[in-house]
């Protein structure tokens, strides 16, 4: 079995590994990381070799953090990195590179309709009708996003909603609510198959599939990195937030994970405080006191237009995995149509949690 993982911000990890009467054996570990002393490498191996194949990522490092020689130092590598890799292998996870990868780029679309294309195309790919895709998104009015679980009159200020002609929908993920406007926003969905995400945790999950715009933010300059659980962040501040959703898979088929991302391209902070009802715990938690300081628009750190920035992202994603420009089908198109009217644009899925 072989199993692969890039540690986010570090380098990539491979493990070939067989099972043997329940426990692993054979074990071959190996990468283009940093290690000192070499005989560390040996250690590593020996550390999984006899691990029952059930042991989780974190108990498979702790393996190897008992057996590593005193000094040893490592660079792109964690033993947290070789557990999980160890895991994927077991789990027989795929790679990026072992897929077509689609992108759908397309005009301006209302807020519902795009909350109905993530839940649509994601179920597409869960049932294999539709490659892995990446769908950036164009807004065609400002909205306030809401995740799945909060409450609408804890988020959102319905007068300072109505007074900015602000939208409010409610997603199918989790997480907090976004304030976005058109010319202000980058947002872009990931759909992959659950396969892709095999032996990580939920948690580095979001690590994982937020790797490679972490570099195309560091090919425009921005040193930026993952800051758990859901959350891209610089040295400035905040620029960006994620949410997942996991569609279950049908006649035995193993499932996909709707990854999105919100990118802050520019804000008007004055606007959304008006909108947004940001608690005081919300603030406190990043310690910070005001919600201005929380979010550091692209714009201002890249020096890039809105446009530029995403051709950028989305070349770098490209040329990591291969990108094929496709499109939403007129049978998706017509069932996320049906969906944002009877679902996303209904007061009763909206005020699900009031």
């Amino acid at each position: 079995m072989h199993g692969e993982y890039k540690v986010p911000g570090g380098k990539l990890v491979v493990v070939d590994v067989e099972v043997e009467d329940g426990v692993l054996r054979h074990v071959r570990v190996a990468g283009d990381f940093f290690l000192e002393p070499d005989e560390a490498l040996d250690a590593v191996n020996r550390a999984l070799e006899g691990a029952p194949a059930d042991t989780d990522a974190a108990g498979l490092a702790a393996r190897i953090d008992a057996a590593l020689p005193g000094g040893t130092v490592m660079y792109g590598l964690t033993p947290e990195g070789v557990g999980i890799a160890v895991r994927r292998a077991l789990a027989h996870a795929t790679d990026w590179t072992d897929y077509d990868w689609q992108l759908i780029h397309e005009g301006p679309q209302p807020p519902a309709l795009h909350m109905a294309l993530d839940e649509v195309l994601t179920g597409e790919v869960a049932a294999g009708r539709r490659p892995p895709t990446l769908r950036v998104w164009e807004w065609g009015a400002p909205a306030v996003i809401i995740g799945s679980f909060q409450s609408l009159r804890n988020e959102v200020d319905p007068e300072g909603a109505a007074r900015h002609g602000i939208e409010v929908v409610r997603r199918i993920s989790g997480g907090g609510a976004m304030f976005v406007e058109p010319g202000n926003t980058i947002t872009y969905s990931l759909s992959v198959p659950e396969a892709l995400v095999q032996g990580l945790s939920f948690q580095d999950s979001y690590a994982y599939l937020d790797d490679w715009v972490l570099g195309a933010l560091g090919d425009m300059g921005i040193r930026a990195w993952y800051q758990p659980l859901n959350d891209i962040a610089t040295d400035q501040g905040k620029i960006a937030g994620a949410a997942q959703k996991r569609i279950v898979g049908h006649a035995g088929r193993p499932g996909a994970v709707l990854h999105h991302v919100t990118m802050s391209y520019d804000i008007d902070a004055e606007k959304m405080l008006e909108v947004l009802r940001i608690g005081r715990e919300k603030l406190s938690d990043k310690g910070i006191g005001s919600a201005k300081k929380r979010v550091d628009p692209l714009r201002r750190q890249t020096g890039l237009p809105r446009e530029a920035v995403i051709e950028r992202m989305i070349a770098s994603f490209g040329g990591r995995y291969g990108l094929t420009q496709g499109k939403v089908t007129d049978e998706e198109l017509a069932r996320a149509e049906e969906l944002a009217r009877a679902k996303f644009s209904s007061p009763e899925w909206t005020a699900r949690v009031p």
